[in-house]
This record gives C-alpha cells, structure tokens and sequence, in this order.
C-alpha cells in the first residue's frame, strides 16, 4: 500500500526523493528507473489507465511504499483516491526555466529518439503520460508547456488537500518529509542523485536500463 504518492513532474529530483523515500519508509519506491526493469507489465497499465481503463492499482504497485516521477506521477489523483492515508508529494524546480533547461539536457532527448532500451508500449505510454500532464502541447512549443505546466502545478494543489500535500523544492533535505511523516530525521545525509552530467554520462555510454526517462535533477 503506497504511504507517499509524488505528483511531482519528472527532473524534479525524483531519483534523490525515491532514494530519501526507501531510507525513511524501508520500502521500495517505484519510479520510472523501475519501469525499464518491469517492461513486461509497467508500460502496458499505465498506458491503459491512461486511457481511462480499469486500472488494478494494488497489483501495480504490488511491494511498493511510494510511488514517484512518471508514469505514477500522472496519476497523482486517481492514486490519491484509492490510497486515501498516503501523503502526497509535489516535488518542484525553483523555476520553469530551470526544469525546461534539465529536460532538454536529458530525458527530452530519450523521449525524442526513442532508444533502443524503450519498446512501443513504452513509447506510447509516454506518449500518452505526456498529453495528460501537458494538454497535449508539443514538445518542441516552449511556450505552451510552459503555460501547461504551470496549469498542472495548478490542479494538483486545487486536487490535493493542504493537509495532505507537501510542496518539495529540490534541495529541501530532509525535513518536509519527515514532518510529513511523523519520523525522525535520518543522521546520513539527504541524498542528491541522477545530476543532468550523470544523465548524460549515463547516455553517452549504453545506458542501462532506468537511463533514458528516468527523472531526477
């Protein structure tokens, strides 16, 4: 049963809120890194629930305490629904300039060449996780993700209940989860994962699986 659902878009430390997240609860958390190792399934639900399918969230999340960054970001409300105690985490850049300059330096350039690590499924669950955060606007239209983006930060707070929404700005550390959660501040430092230069480090080598899409700075 997810304890923490993220609603927070992809480079917006994700990958160091999943590492933070498996310190604090014990417990997996499920991220896009997680989907390139569950190719055979992951892709397939989401891209259905998506689609407005009937959607076993138990089973998806099977073993999983929280759930950050796409695809289960996207989702943030029906997830919100169905785990009614979990608190829910939106993780945020200090700009959009800032989140716009990290994807293009990143994940955009996976999402546009559609690596070999990717399969179709996972090519259209992209596809359509993206028209459902974004409206539908193109990638290659600054403006109007820009515009999106700032409508979908909009509706999760309009969505979400102040009592159980946390607002993360990257670099935040420990404390506002912690809070949230009613545990004690770990004595190790708050992790700080996935850089847009170990992204690309990562790219420019084979880029296992978890590279290419997965959301951290």
């Amino acid at each position: 049963m997810l304890r923490v659902i993220g609603a927070g878009l992809p480079r917006t430390g994700t990958m160091t809120l999943k590492s933070a997240l498996e310190t604090l609860l014990g417990e997996p958390c499920h991220h896009m890194a997680e989907v390139f190792q569950r190719l055979d399934r992951d892709p397939a639900a989401f891209l259905a629930a998506a689609r407005g399918e009937p959607t076993d969230w138990d089973a998806v999340f099977a073993g999983y305490a929280a759930a950050v960054d796409w695809p289960a970001s996207a989702f943030h409300v029906e997830l919100a629904e169905r785990y009614p105690g979990a608190v829910v985490v939106l993780s945020r850049r200090d700009s959009f300039d800032t989140w716009w300059k990290s994807c293009n330096n990143t994940i955009f350039t996976g999402m546009d060449t559609r690596n070999d690590v990717a399969t179709r499924e996972w090519s259209d669950m992209i596809d359509a996780v993206w028209s459902k955060t974004f409206e539908g606007a193109p990638r290659s239209d600054r403006n109007a993700v820009e515009a999106a983006y700032h409508r979908y930060h909009e509706r999760v707070r309009e969505a979400i209940p102040a009592e159980r929404l946390v607002e993360f700005e990257t670099g935040a550390g420990w404390g506002p989860m912690c809070d949230a959660l009613g545990l004690p501040v770990p004595q190790e430092p708050f992790p700080y994962l996935n850089t847009t230069k170990e992204w690309q480090e990562r790219a420019a080598g084979d880029v296992p699986p978890g590279g290419i899409g997965a959301g951290g700075r």
